[in-house]
């Protein structure tokens, strides 16, 4: 090759990225308050000094220096690097890199990084208190519109986080159906309460086995693991337990596996089955709950369950989290029924405002269709580009929510996804993030799509993805 084409193209790549980090996005126009668009992709030497300094003080003063595991970047090497700043599809870290995020603090950015319209609202919320400990009247307006968005929700209880809700709905379905055995499904992720971090294995239709040290095997025994989309599974474990299991928990689309779609027909029948045999059926909506429809995977799927959870979303960037469902089963907990379960900070007005103001710009037409339409835009370029360069490579996407796993596939399981090759993973992923671009730090976990991302944006990701893929 012609050495100096080799240099002129250098040289030119070299500008492109610098213009990126800068954040010089020339010729854009903003579209509504508070979004950013980037028209040309142009990032300076990516460095990491700063973040590198945070992250080893981190480490002294909190367990592996992170508040919550995956956020340390174990699963993918390198260390993480700290944030400074969001907004709109982007998010700045302390060393000045800029990235085009697709993490969206795991799901409730659906809007986008700090939205003019939220704040707003949120700091004239704050104006009168940052907590009452008492009833508020944004807690019956949040629950209205949680409830009119979703067929089978008539009661709402709030409370603090996803975890929570889980924890809320595990209790419940005990207290209502007097039994206490749970059925959950491998890979998909309810929090972490101790009965659901349960490991399945060959003997755990009979015996759970505790996933994490510190979980009792009285509080792992009572959950059993079934395979998810595979509904033989399912009959099994209520055949092997008869009479003795309360409901069974799933994630309406699993996101914690990766992206992993379920088929019509096997919840479809998983629902029959509950009825059969007198159990309640229980949507994990805390990730796809607003995120793939306004009303969620119940929604998306044509399946009433008996009971959801919620979370992320509603919230819109603020900690929050609801369990919801009949009010016959509802009208269980305390202080209308017999089945305790309470929070400080449940309720509280500048979560309830932030879900308040989200869920308003969720419900303008047209909202879902952009999320659909910019997802398909993007998984469908990063797929092609790693077939195109050689890669086994499989994923998909409903509306803003996607995954994609280097592997064959299909993937229909978490011992499907767990055939990835996540070694090819940790280096994509540090290449990406070099290039400007933010994904989740683990081959099993689903990404997410904002309002604010825009067609520059997506052509951006594609662009370095092909780079990254190229490389490999």
């Amino acid at each position: 090759r012609d050495p100096h084409t080799i240099s002129a193209r250098y040289t030119l790549r070299m500008l492109s990225l610098a213009s990126f980090s800068l954040g010089l996005n020339l010729g854009t126009t903003p579209t509504r308050a508070g979004d950013v668009r980037m028209a040309v992709d142009v990032r300076a030497p990516f460095k990491t000094t700063e973040s590198d300094r945070l992250m080893d003080e981190a480490r002294e003063i909190m367990p592996g220096g992170v508040s919550s595991p995956v956020r340390a970047f174990k699963s993918v090497g390198g260390d993480p690097v700290v944030f400074d700043r969001v907004k709109g599809a982007y998010a700045w870290d302390v060393d000045g890199n800029k990235y085009v995020d697709y993490v969206g603090t795991w799901g409730p950015a659906i809007v986008g990084h700090a939205d003019d319209r939220v704040l707003d609202a949120v700091k004239a919320t704050m104006d009168k208190g940052t907590s009452f400990g008492a009833p508020c009247a944004l807690e019956n307006e949040l629950a209205k519109m949680v409830i009119d968005a979703v067929p089978s929700v008539e009661m709402v209880r709030f409370t603090n986080s996803g975890t929570e809700a889980c924890m809320g709905v595990l209790r419940l379905m005990r207290a209502y159906t007097k039994r206490e055995k749970v059925i959950k499904f491998d890979g998909c992720y309810h929090g972490h309460a101790d009965s659901f971090l349960v490991a399945a294995g060959s003997g755990v239709a009979t015996l759970g086995l505790p996933d994490s040290p510190g979980v009792t095997q009285g509080a792992s025994a009572s959950t059993l693991v079934a395979t998810y989309n595979d509904i033989e599974s399912v009959k099994a474990l209520f055949e092997a337990n008869k009479g003795e299991v309360a409901g069974v928990i799933l994630e309406g689309v699993v996101g914690n596996s990766g992206f992993i779609v379920p088929d019509q027909a096997f919840l479809t029948e998983l629902r029959q089955v509950c009825d059969d045999n007198g159990a309640v059926l229980v949507f994990d909506e805390v990730m796809t709950g607003f995120r793939i429809s306004y009303g969620g995977a119940q929604q998306h799927w044509g399946i009433t369950p008996d009971l959801s959870t919620f979370g992320k979303v509603i919230g819109g960037g603020l900690p929050v989290g609801a369990y919801a469902g009949k009010k016959e089963i509802m009208e269980m907990v305390a202080p209308a029924g017999p089945m305790y379960q309470a929070g400080t900070l449940s309720g509280n007005p500048l979560a309830m405002t932030a879900g308040i103001e989200t869920m308003k710009i969720l419900k303008q037409p047209g909202t879902y269709e952009q999320l659909d339409r910019m997802t398909d835009k993007l998984i469908n370029g990063i797929l092609d580009a790693g077939k195109a360069a050689g890669h086994a490579v499989c994923g998909g996407h409903i509306s803003g929510m996607f995954g994609f796993f280097f592997t064959d596939g299909p993937v229909k399981c978490f011992a499907d996804a767990a055939k990835s090759d996540t070694a090819k993973f940790a280096k994509w992923h540090r290449g990406m993030l070099e290039r400007g671009v933010y994904l989740a730090p683990s081959q099993y976990e689903a990404g997410f799509m904002s309002l604010s991302h825009s067609e520059a944006d997506i052509e951006h990701t594609i662009a370095m993805a092909k780079e990254v893929f190229a490389e490999l």
